[in-house]
């Protein structure tokens, strides 16, 4: 079976709305690469977006798979309790920032767990706004479309979308004159202004902008919004979706602004490839809803929740948030050494193995340049290297390597981004 056959039969079996970036199909993926059904290697730049941070198949993930498919595969939590369900909650509420005391509860998919955390807010405080941000990325169901910004391709045509979704100004430093305090306090001024703090039930932020662009916003800026909304009575929900088990150098970004999220939204690399997702947050907000108020049918999956476990013991084992962090070390100086030599990358940025480049047109004006980062990405499809690209202005090159890749697939993969960048004329 080649990939020119398998295209051929998706053409008429799946629907074109669903995209693909490469139109090669896996056959297996291990240690940082994957190979085609035609036995084209790729080295992995895109990680399922953020999920295989152990990689595509850790070998303590397949064990613990293989095991509870022969116990049982499912009978819904809902319905008849298990062991394994348990045992993620308790390990999230370990793991999230926060020493008080939490409560998780699981769900299938990073949407729906932002859904959840909006549904926990409102019912927490009684309250119907939520306050989102530019640039921001939450999910393709209606409500979280409502919470994305981008409308191609998310949003449009999809509406009506779900009311009560206010959006002020983000922290965005390449294009922001303003420091942390004053971009969060540009931002309060809006929300009192244009909603009324005693209407907010949440204040919703990736500590890292994920689809948005990879936007760090400049520290103090997290800090000074969680500070307005504790007192203001509302929550804050850290969306850690794509950020999250060790991705940015710890094991949540959060951590790094001091914060301690209220709420905490994750999914992606929690399940080890498998689908899985929680919200995890302070015990009085939790405890709030009412019994049967959470739930679904498949959320929290036995399979899922015993790869979920495995992967969490192999980010222990293999210190995998230090492995980020020597990932951005070898990466960081090379992005920057074809910065230097490229006038079109306005900036380099992200922290951990969630990196990115912002591409524009050269002059001075930032003006976004979509056209030579397809280009770029393209190139490095071309070469073997498997890259993702993001932002607003469909300007941002992003890399998301397996927390596990070794330093010589990380190095192969750098030699050939760089070759691209040089092969795509100015």
């Amino acid at each position: 079976m080649s990939s020119k056959s398998l295209h051929d039969r998706r053409r008429a079996a799946v629907a074109p709305g669903v995209s693909s970036v490469i139109d090669s199909y896996v056959s297996h993926a291990s240690g940082g690469t994957l190979t085609d059904v035609d036995g084209r290697e790729w080295i992995d730049f895109a990680a399922g977006i953020a999920v295989t941070n152990v990689g595509n198949s850790a070998p303590r993930v397949v064990e613990a798979v293989r095991a509870q498919v022969e116990r049982f595969t499912h009978t819904c939590f809902m319905v008849a309790p298990y062991e394994v369900y348990i045992d993620v909650c308790e390990q999230l509420n370990a793991l999230t920032p926060g020493t008080f005391e939490k409560r998780s509860a699981l769900f299938n998919s990073g949407a729906e767990a932002v859904e959840n955390a909006v549904k926990i807010a409102r019912h927490a405080t009684g309250r119907p706004a939520i306050v989102v941000f530019e640039h921001a990325y939450h999910g393709r169901t209606n409500l979280t479309m409502a919470l994305t910004a981008k409308n191609m391709p998310y949003k449009h045509r999809f509406g009506p979308f779900a009311g009560e979704i206010y959006r002020v100004p983000m922290s965005y430093p390449l294009r922001d004159t303003l420091d942390g305090p004053a971009a969060a306090a540009r931002a309060i001024d809006l929300i009192e202004k244009q909603v009324g703090a005693a209407n907010v039930a949440a204040v919703l932020i990736e500590p890292i902008q994920g689809e948005g662009g990879f936007v760090v916003p400049a520290p103090g800026f997290v800090s000074g919004l969680h500070a307005w909304a504790t007192g203001a009575g509302a929550v804050l929900i850290a969306d850690e979706i794509q950020t999250g088990f060790c991705r940015t150098g710890d094991w949540f970004a959060s951590t790094f602004e001091g914060v301690e999220p209220d709420l905490i939204t994750t999914a992606k690399g929690l399940g080890g490839g498998l689908p899985l997702a929680g919200v995890t947050g302070r015990a009085a907000i939790m405890d709030a809803v009412h019994v049967g108020g959470l739930g679904g049918t498949y959320g929290g999956n036995p399979i899922a929740c015993a790869a979920a476990l495995a992967g969490i013991e192999t980010m222990r084992e293999l210190s995998l948030a230090d492995a980020a962090v020597a990932i951005e070390a070898a990466m960081v100086p090379r992005l920057r050494a074809i910065a230097e030599q490229d006038p079109r990358i306005a900036e380099v940025r992200g922290r951990g193995a969630m990196l990115a480049v912002e591409i524009v047109v050269p002059g001075g004006e930032l003006t976004p340049d979509p056209a030579t980062t397809a280009a770029v990405s393209a190139a490095c499809h071309r070469g073997g290297l498997l890259t993702l690209t993001c932002g607003t202005y469909g300007n941002v090159l992003r890399f998301l390597p397996p927390l596990v890749m070794p330093a010589e697939t990380l190095e192969r993969g750098m030699r050939i981004l760089e070759g691209a960048f040089a092969s795509v004329g100015r």
